[in-house]
């Protein structure tokens, strides 16, 4: 158990008797908003029967959603930093929860539209506050632990989303099912709201006036929708008609980071403070890490979804299933990596990496040699492996990424962070579904050549990130040899 003493920032720590109950709330609210990234996919059928939505319309439902995610998360980490992540959590968590229910409600394809882009921009700031809050409450071995079960949070939402939209369809009905997706998440988000306001501590003041970055808010927001956009849109030609926007966003990031260089010049507390990259071990290696993760691990999903139920004739429920014990495999093995992060470090992602890339490389082989009626059963044994790597990555990977990073910054490294992961598992899904649609092209002869293309392609971006880690882990050894074991602790 942590013991009282000072934390990163010099400041005294007392551990708060409430902070396990507390974190398991978080979790559960900030289940809901990742798990609306994905969930939503298997709906849209159900969308365009109940509403009579347009297929663009129905692909910003669901990218509209992810687009406004990924905007909100650093301003709103920093206003958390800013202003208390309990006042922030609990606002986020109110605006989530009245979202979830206008769009259950939406009578219109445009007000549902409208509602997901509020809930996704709710959902967005709800996110960051989930890792501040565990910087604030937890210490040391603690800290590793509940890394691992938020670890487990993130991994889980992505991986179960198809199969509890799935459940959700087969109860309620192919007519109004799609609403109840959304009005789930009401009863949920009001019980954990009440249970936040009683648990979650309230976060010591830091002054009265508060200096917010309006520039680098702008600035940084106008490069992540440059970037997302025409990856959101991919599935209707975003990424040739607006392909411009890429060196529109390279401009701005550019701009960003002269100006939050200023900033800190002026002693004026940035959006994003750069010495996260350049000063703060395991932190610029940690973020890179985590976004090509992403590309790979994010992208696969939709893949399979395409292959089980377009190629296939799955049904959403039984897709799901099919890819269940990837989630299986990556909760039981995060939360055991949040218990022993601290004595193997960044070992256990070298380690997580290299077991998710042979599981994915042997459900791509059996999915392309196998007979189609027994797919599905087959990769059980090789998504479970490529599960338990997965929970060795993603907690291990955030802890070891944000545990140097002082308190005071905790808010807004964790928005960032997250937000590389946005951006990664944007291109992942918009890279993956497209190789996927090119080598099947008109010719459904080509289904299993065009899952073992897209899944390789998974594989290697695991591949890229595995090297990401090794490079990390040797720096480390060097710094033992070098004898400056601070350094080499963070590596491990």
């Amino acid at each position: 158990m942590s013991q009282p003493g000072p934390d990163s920032d010099g400041q005294s720590y007392e551990p708060d008797p409430k902070r396990w109950r507390a974190l398991t709330v978080t979790l559960v609210a900030g289940f809901m908003g990742l798990l609306d990234v994905s969930i939503v996919s298997v709906a849209l059928p159900s969308m365009q029967h109940g509403l009579g939505t347009s297929p663009a319309q129905v692909q910003w439902v669901v990218s509209g959603y992810a687009l406004a995610f990924g905007l909100a998360l650093v301003p709103a980490g920093r206003l958390g930093d800013a202003y208390g992540r309990r006042r922030m959590f609990l606002i986020a968590l109110t605006g989530f929860v009245l979202c979830s229910a206008l769009a259950g409600a939406a009578p219109t394809p445009l007000l549902l539209v409208v509602a997901r882009l509020a809930q996704g921009l709710a959902a967005g700031a709800l996110a960051p506050q989930n890792s501040g809050l565990i910087q604030d409450l937890f210490r040391d071995g603690e800290r590793g632990r509940a890394f691992g079960f938020f670890g487990a949070t993130v991994g889980i939402s992505t991986a179960v989303g198809p199969i509890v939209g799935g459940i959700i369809l087969a109860l309620a009905g192919e007519q109004t099912g799609w609403r109840w997706i959304f009005y789930v998440n009401v009863p949920i988000g009001i019980a954990a709201l009440v249970l936040a306001a009683r648990l979650i501590p309230p976060t010591p003041s830091r002054g009265r006036r508060q200096h917010i970055d309006h520039v680098g808010v702008l600035l940084l927001g106008g490069a992540v929708l440059a970037v997302l956009l025409p990856l959101v849109e991919a599935g209707s030609g975003g990424v040739a008609r607006l392909w411009w926007l890429f060196p529109v966003g390279a401009a701005l990031g550019t701009v960003f980071v002269i100006w939050e260089r200023r900033e800190l010049r002026r002693e004026r507390p940035p959006l994003i403070d750069l010495r996260l990259l350049s000063d703060t071990p395991g932190y610029a290696s940690g973020a890179g890490l985590g976004l090509v993760y992403f590309v790979g691990f994010s992208g696969i999903w939709l893949v399979f979804a395409l292959f089980f139920q377009t190629g296939l004739g799955y049904t959403p429920l039984q897709s799901g299933l099919a890819v269940t014990p990837f989630a299986v495999g990556s909760a039981f093995s995060a939360v055991l990596a949040g218990r022993v992060v601290e004595r193997f470090g960044r070992r256990l992602t070298v380690a997580g990496l290299l077991t998710v890339a042979t599981g994915l490389a042997i459900t791509t082989i059996l999915l392309t040699t196998v007979p189609a009626h027994v797919a599905g059963f087959v990769i059980i044994p090789s998504m479970l492996l490529g599960g338990i790597g997965g929970g060795l990555v993603i907690s291990p990977n955030v802890t070891m990424t944000l545990r140097c990073v002082p308190v005071r910054m905790a808010g807004s490294a964790g928005g960032a962070l997250q937000t590389g992961q946005r951006i990664g598992a944007a291109i992942g899904t918009a890279a993956l579904t497209g190789i996927f649609y090119a080598v099947l092209g008109q010719d459904p002869t080509r289904l299993r050549g065009a899952v073992g293309v897209a899944l390789g392609t998974a594989v290697v971006m695991v591949l890229v990130a595995l090297a990401i880690a090794v490079a990390e882990l040797r720096a480390g050894r060097r710094a033992v040899s070098e004898g400056l074991p601070e350094a080499a602790h963070q590596h491990q």
